[in-house]
């Protein structure tokens, strides 16, 4: 990212007490204007929107990602205390960040959003606070790191929204390929480690050897044990074919699993009827997704019969798959994400293979 104290450095005009920051964010060279402008407001808004109906809360993190401007992988690291500021992580100049979150912050308050100041704290065991920009301005801070939350929630659920947004995030134990050298007390090692500062530390180093492992795949229990447990973890591991940290389980202790096992055998024929409940549930939100997506394929594309339409919307929909239609962009039914399940069933429909 372009550094602030390069270039000739201007002041953006005041605009308003909810848009202050943007006069106190210096913008090197290059300032967004004409058609680039008119498009950048364009992806700012798509970006905002596809985020805000997906949560009903949009941040400026939604923006940039959303833009293509930051890597969520980047914002993994800046939460886990690897980057010192986040703008280090955008790939784009000092200019165009500035219009767009001048433009985030304008098409925020036109629609009626609240803003809600949130805090944000690193994945680390000091929980430092985590920083937004290279200059650490309190107003530019204070900005970014304010979350814009729809008008349709009550007042006692913005409240419960930002109470869990400002809660300090889970820590992160990583279980490593290789071995290790601990950078506190020097030691090979091979057993799971956190990330710090100075580099990988060992779990005895850590203060941490004391907790057991509950693997995953029973949601209950695994809530019940965090929620026992005064210090939890969860543990990662780098997966070499998808070219990412998977999540294994949690790290808990045993007096905590203890208990959250004795709860779950008392109410486990009661979590069944639920779940059985909750089966239906979201296969009728499945089926009701599945129409509003058919309905809104055959309106872009007149000439796509109807039975086609619906066929495209049951095949891109389907939970689980990690298809276009289960994306942020394809429950909200924006045109793009649809496009692309129209050219995709096209692809592999319509046109004709040819051997190799």
């Amino acid at each position: 990212m372009a550094d602030r104290d390069r270039g000739p450095v201007v002041r953006m005009a005041d605009l308003g007490p909810a848009a202050g920051v943007a006069a106190k964010r210096p913008v090197a060279c290059g300032v967004v204007s004409g058609g680039n402008r008119t498009e950048l407001e364009r992806r700012v808004v798509r970006a905002a929107g596809v985020a805000l109906a997906e949560r009903k809360f949009v941040t400026a993190i939604d923006v940039l990602v959303g833009v293509g401007w930051l890597q969520p992988a980047k914002v993994a690291e800046w939460r886990q205390g690897r980057v010192d500021y986040l703008e280090r992580a955008v790939i784009a100049s000092l200019g165009k960040i500035s219009t767009a979150m001048r433009c985030f912050r304008a098409w925020a308050r036109a629609r009626g959003l609240k803003p809600s100041e949130t805090a944000y704290v690193a994945r680390t065991r000091d929980r430092r606070p985590l920083r937004f920009s290279k200059t650490g301005d309190p107003e530019i801070e204070r900005a970014d790191r304010t979350h814009w939350v729809s008008p349709e929630l009550s007042d006692r659920k913005r409240a419960r929204l930002a109470e869990r947004q400002s809660r300090p995030p889970q820590l992160v134990v990583i279980s490593p390929v290789n071995d290790f050298t601990c950078s506190a007390c020097g030691s090979l090692s091979e057993g799971p480690l956190m990330m710090e500062d100075a580099g990988p530390v060992c779990l005895g180093c850590a203060d941490m050897d004391h907790l057991v492992f509950l693997a995953s795949g029973d949601a209950a229990l695994t809530r019940r044990a965090k929620a026992n447990s005064r210090l939890s973890a969860v543990v990662v591991r780098f997966s070499r074919a998808r070219k990412r940290y998977e999540r294994q389980g949690i790290l808990v202790e045993e007096a905590a699993l203890d208990r959250a096992e004795a709860e779950c055998l008392a109410d486990e024929e009661a979590r069944a009827r639920r779940r059985e409940r909750d089966a239906l549930r979201r296969g009728d939100q499945d089926l009701e997704l599945q129409a509003r997506m058919a309905a809104e394929i055959a309106r872009l594309f007149p000439g796509c019969p109807v039975e086609r339409a619906q066929a495209i919307a049951r095949h891109a929909s389907v939970r689980g798959s990690g298809r276009v239609g289960r994306s942020a962009a394809g429950r909200a039914l924006d045109h793009d994400a649809l496009e692309l399940a129209v050219a995709a069933a096209v692809r592999h429909e319509d046109t004709p293979r040819t051997r190799c």
